[in-house]
């Protein structure tokens, strides 16, 4: 009650008349209908002021006489620029650039845009960002971003893990176009599994996200925008080959069927096939490895009736192989002639998404997502065995509207989830059936001139945790001019999958000690934490040059955590928190444009992460208290056939890592208390021949830097004292590759 008493108070503050330019921005079409363009770039040219149209196309931003070109930019679409002598009412219609024999850019679009009247603290990644690295994969999409933190998860899988705030990915909510999807049995790999020519755009949000998308966020959401079959390129081709043996081919072929709909069809195939051991352990640095990885994706919408909709369907088939360079899976699984491990994988999806936007009320709206999916994983390492086969269903029906003006926005609706986990952990059953239903309502304030307002609550009621409330809030002020202060705070909830978030404990000759509680899963109780962050951003112009200065904390307070204990180096245990568990996240991160066409960005993150364990208090594992990172991209201007050089490279020091306790070893298989800190650096050139042609070269681990004894044990691999989690660093070194990307 006194949630929704202080709203009302508030509300009278919220409604000063301010002079602004609201509008939409819609695609052009013949018969002159209006489709709203969702998350169209809107700025006055040559300022910091600018803003993103909502899931309708509509826009709203502020109006100053000191400005009169708006800008309107959209992936696929000719960017135009508009003169706008005073606040009005704007209705813009975008051409698809695939309709013109030019396209004039007005102003080079930033590759990572950061929102100065956003009330959460939101990144978004564009593709062209994600062109200075390989990115054959989401989870290696992040080298060149700050905001996440990339480590490798152990000394088998070559996965890589993504981090934000101090917290491990499964404290993130990964979504895939606003629907839940790297989740329960995915968590440890489901990244690997969307390609990174599928990604049209990446948005970051730091701190609990919205309550429409769910209870599960604890420290950010991570939602990635999927190539759309009407904007793509018709036919785009990418090929990839490393030294390290790893080679990939993506292709995507898009056709618009008729003037409702479209379709696409993408392919994605990737293999490794080269034993590598650059540190001569006798292990591979790297899985044997291939993937199949196919999407048809369709795109429907109907101007005379308002629907918008889109339809996914995928099939995956993922095989890795790891161990011993000499492991045969034909004549050694489950004997002791050489230690190895086969993880399958096999997972379909299918999601859509329907959207009804009243044509007289573009403001307003209906929207329902769905998704299935269907993971099946059958896994040995050694002579641990892991199966689990999960079946997923979502639902989320929204509607979205104003209260009296577009300054006061809600949405609200219905969410229903159901999760079936079949789970076999060395002969031992863990399958359980989870269902949730739950309802939410959220407010937001627009005032884009000076503040911007999201509070939101919802309530869910799910068979193993129990009935609660999810309340969070997002404000943002404008103090000055170019500037952005933010304050969030908000409550998130989950259920820990314990073996498929931690599966590289199977990796080693631990013993699995859960200490039951009485709790619904696994016999522990949810994880809920509180998440609390303030944020200022400072655009400004030096030289005539624009840049940006970002400084952001955030601190996260668990109530419950299920503590993953590493410290006994003979076991693993799982319990709940007795204690006190937190996560402080200091960034400071600045953006510039040094000279003509040279942009640099570095930052320093600081993180203190804690947690009570049953042996005492301590600094998280493998977390670097410092971290600094720099990236430098040079772009050439483009010639008339948009042929241009693209150089980038890119930095990260990470600082001294406690190390989990290995004292009760035998010396020879002991580490030290922490790791020394060290340096990676990567980089890659890109030469674009045409607007249809380019290659790239890149390396990374330049310096070739490994760490020293990645695996413990490695020469007895089935003895007591074989592990292959504590991993730092790189365990492979220099690696070089190139590749081609060709569209028409």
């Amino acid at each position: 009650m006194k949630y929704y008493l202080s709203i009302l108070l508030f509300l009278p503050l919220l409604s000063l008349s301010q002079e602004k330019v609201e509008g939409m921005v819609m695609e052009a079409n013949e018969d002159n209908k209006h489709i709203g363009l969702s998350g169209a770039n809107v700025y006055w040219l040559n300022s910091q002021i600018g803003t993103m149209t909502n899931e309708e196309g509509s826009f709203s931003i502020p109006y100053s006489k000191k400005h009169n070109k708006l800008v309107i930019s959209y992936v696929g679409f000719k960017t135009d620029t508009l003169t706008v002598n005073g606040p009005k009412m704007v209705h813009h219609s975008l051409q698809p650039s695939n309709m013109l024999n030019e396209v004039v850019v007005e102003k080079k679009r930033d590759a990572l845009q950061k929102t100065f009247f956003s009330a959460q603290n939101v990144v978004t990644v564009n593709s062209a960002e994600l062109l200075k690295a390989a990115c054959c994969n989401l989870s290696e999409s992040f080298e060149t971003n700050p905001s996440i933190d990339v480590n490798f998860t152990d000394a088998l899988t070559g996965t890589k893990q993504i981090q934000m705030l101090g917290l491990t990915s499964p404290y993130l909510l990964i979504t895939q176009e606003n629907i839940p999807m790297v989740r329960g049995a995915s968590q440890a790999f489901g990244l690997t599994f969307t390609p990174g020519t599928w990604v049209e755009s990446i948005q970051i949000t730091k701190g609990a996200g919205s309550v429409v998308n769910g209870y599960e966020s604890i420290s950010g959401q991570i939602n990635t925008e999927l190539v759309k079959p009407l904007t793509d390129s018709e036919l785009f081709v990418n090929g990839y080959a490393a030294l390290n043996g790893r080679y990939e081919l993506n292709t995507h072929i898009n056709r618009k069927l008729t003037d409702k709909w479209s379709t696409g069809l993408y392919v994605h195939g990737n293999l490794r096939d080269s034993n590598v051991d650059d540190n001569g352990d006798g292990f591979l640095d790297v899985p044997l490895a291939n993937q199949i990885n196919v999407m048809n994706r369709w795109q429907y919408q109907n101007p005379e009736t308002g629907f918008i909709s889109f339809l996914n369907v995928r099939f995956l088939n993922d095989e890795k192989q790891v161990g011993q360079t000499d492991f045969d899976p034909n004549s050694d699984k489950f004997t002791t002639n050489a230690w190895g491990g086969e993880i399958d994988t096999r997972r379909f999806d299918t999601s859509i998404k329907l959207g009804y936007v009243f044509p007289e009320l573009p403001f307003q709206s209906l929207g329902f997502q769905a998704s299935y999916s269907m993971h099946k994983q059958e896994s040995y390492y050694g002579f641990n065995q892991y199966d689990i086969d999960h079946h997923s269903l979502y639902s989320n029906a929204i509607f979205n509207s104003i209260i009296g003006s577009t300054q006061h926005h809600f949405k609200t609706g219905l969410t229903f989830a159901l999760d079936t986990y079949d789970e076999i952990v060395n002969a031992e059953d863990y399958g359980r059936t989870d269902n949730s239903v739950g309802a939410f309502f959220e407010y937001s304030y627009d005032n884009l001139e000076t503040l911007s307002l999201v509070a939101g609550l919802r309530v869910d009621t799910h068979n193993r945790l129990g009935t609660f409330v999810t309340p969070r809030l997002h404000a943002r002020y404008t103090p000055w001019e170019n500037s952005s202060l933010r304050g969030s705070f908000g409550k998130g909830r989950r259920a820990a999958n314990i073996f498929a978030e931690n599966q590289q404990l199977f990796g080693s000759s631990r013993q699995i000690n859960i200490q039951n509680m009485g709790g619904e899963i696994y016999g522990l109780d949810p994880e809920v934490a509180w998440n609390y962050g303030v944020s200022f951003l400072q655009g400004f112009n030096l030289f005539n040059r624009k840049g940006n200065f970002t400084v952001d904390y955030y601190r996260t307070d668990f109530e419950n955590q299920i503590v993953v204990d590493w410290e006994n180096p003979q076991e693993i245990s799982f319990y709940n928190l007795e204690g006190s568990s937190y996560a402080n996240s200091f960034q400071v991160e600045l953006d510039y444009e040094l000279v003509k066409n040279v942009e640099v960005r570095a930052a320093y993150k600081n993180y203190d992460v804690q947690t009570d364990y049953n042996s005492g208090s301590f600094q998280k594992p493998l977390q670097a208290k410092n971290r600094f990172f720099a990236n430098i991209g040079y772009v050439t201007l483009p010639k008339e056939n948009g042929a241009q050089w693209r150089f980038d490279y890119t930095l990260h020091t990470i600082g001294e890592q406690r190390l989990p306790n290995t004292g009760s070893n035998p010396s020879e298989y002991q580490l030290g208390e922490t790791a020394a800190p060290y340096s990676l650096m990567n980089a890659q050139v890109t030469k674009v021949f045409s607007k249809h042609f380019e290659i790239y070269v890149g390396g990374e681990n330049l310096t070739n830097f490994m760490q020293d004894k990645a695996i413990l044990g490695a020469d007895d691999p089935f003895g007591p004292y074989f592990d292959t989690s504590i991993v730092y660093a790189p365990i492979m070194g220099s690696m070089y590759y190139t590749g081609f990307r060709y569209k028409l």
